[in-house]
């Protein structure tokens, strides 16, 4: 009889806190255990969280949270690189322990080097902000220069894709209206 481990929260808390860069997250009872990659990586979550932090800030339609904690259940617990949350939705996400506990509007993920992270951001945790209620995800993809967008689908209650668009297209979202930048502009200069 063989039984397959399923990691919670709890697990998290047991784990030394880490000397280095090291993120652990938890999809479907799954560890998942990366470090922060290049500065390439870095620098394409910081301009995603400043472009929207700027349309955020001029609209006040609500905030913006790089990497923060989502904890959707004892087993659904992850740091996407970079959020944004409407005023409204964030007052009823955030729990008595000040960390989030559903789902933001927007989860913005950028692809980090690897087979296994990959797999993660395009099929894991794809699945699980679809089942949480994100409303809309993108996956930029540092060096394709591209990003694919999903938004959800009330119907078939997913993300369905909807376009990938490259460095010369601009991202543009009906959730954030006005918001606008031109792809290219995310990623670190060549």
């Amino acid at each position: 009889m063989s039984t397959t481990l399923r990691w919670t929260t709890k697990d998290l808390d047991l784990f030394p806190e880490p000397l280095d860069d090291t993120r652990y997250e938890i999809i479907d009872g799954e560890l998942y255990v990366s470090k922060q990659p290049s500065v390439e990586h870095q620098y394409t979550c910081n301009q995603a969280a400043n472009r929207l932090t700027n349309w955020s800030e001029a609209t006040g339609a609500g905030v913006v949270l790089p990497a923060p904690g989502v904890i959707f259940a004892e087993d659904d617990n992850v740091a996407p690189d970079v959020i944004w949350v409407s005023t409204e939705r964030l007052a009823r996400i955030v729990g008595a322990d000040r960390k989030l506990h559903a789902a933001p509007e927007l989860v913005v993920e950028v692809l980090s080097p690897g087979a296994t992270n990959e797999r993660r951001d395009r099929e894991a945790k794809l699945r699980l902000y679809a089942r949480q209620g994100v409303e809309e995800y993108w996956l930029v993809d540092e060096p394709g220069r591209q990003v694919e967008i999903y938004r959800r689908d009330p119907d078939a209650q997913t993300l369905r894709h909807m376009a990938t668009i490259g460095s010369s297209d601009r991202l543009e979202s009906p959730l954030l209206p006005g918001f606008r930048v031109q792809v290219g502009q995310l990623f670190f200069p060549r």
